[in-house]
């Protein structure tokens, strides 16, 4: 296919599709002419990734370029792969580390509540996980407002969070080319991580008429 027809059909502007082959995000097609070019399927999923990691995970070029350039490379385990997308591999768009947040140390002053509640849970998580910090702050912040909360607290909504953690990955089970279930996983966290909050907050409203509605 010509670049006007990848641009139809990736959804991507051929402007931003020659930034992108300019930048090595994106590999040259066929070359047919001296100005001319044929794409095939493959650039079409690529493009579709880059989107999805620019567009939606918010990574930068130079990011973006090395996830793609690891999932190029052979990178098709599917747990490697998560990693890479969202930032928890070193590949990927740098995270918080351990020790980079100024708050770490007066979050978590008799150690980290997040690894007391992973370690209850029995989650092999890597160290280089963000969330380990969100919540070590949260709870942190919690109680210097004055609300008794602990990791243990944290507990029934960690099950609750495991059985969304199956559906989640349930859906990526059907894509086996590498570079589409990377798009897949983008897109299904970071786009719907809204709506799954709407249904806390539907839900909340709707347990509350149960108990206290007329």
């Amino acid at each position: 296919m010509r670049i006007s027809e990848l641009s139809r059909r990736s959804g991507v502007p051929t402007a931003t599709i020659k930034y992108y082959l300019r930048e090595g995000l994106l590999p040259p097609g066929r070359a047919t002419a001296a100005t001319q070019a044929e794409y095939d399927e493959h650039h079409v999923r690529r493009l579709r990734l880059i989107r999805a990691l620019i567009g939606v995970r918010g990574l930068s070029v130079s990011a973006a370029r090395n996830v793609l350039d690891a999932v190029s490379e052979g990178q098709t385990d599917t747990h490697s792969l998560l990693g890479l997308v969202f930032g928890l591999s070193p590949t990927g768009e740098p995270g918080e580390k351990p020790g980079e947040s100024d708050e770490e140390d007066s979050s978590s002053p008799g150690g980290s509540e997040a690894a007391s509640l992973l370690a209850e849970l029995g989650w092999d998580v890597t160290e280089h996980n963000p969330a380990r910090h969100v919540i070590d702050r949260t709870l942190w912040t919690l109680r210097s407002l004055g609300v008794d909360y602990d990791w243990q607290s944290l507990l029934p909504y960690a099950r609750l969070a495991e059985k969304t953690a199956v559906l989640d990955l349930d859906q990526l089970q059907a894509p086996s080319d590498p570079l589409e279930k990377a798009e897949r996983a983008v897109l299904l966290t970071f786009l719907l991580e809204p709506a799954l909050l709407a249904l806390r907050r539907l839900a909340q409203e709707a347990e509350s008429h149960t108990r206290f509605g007329a």
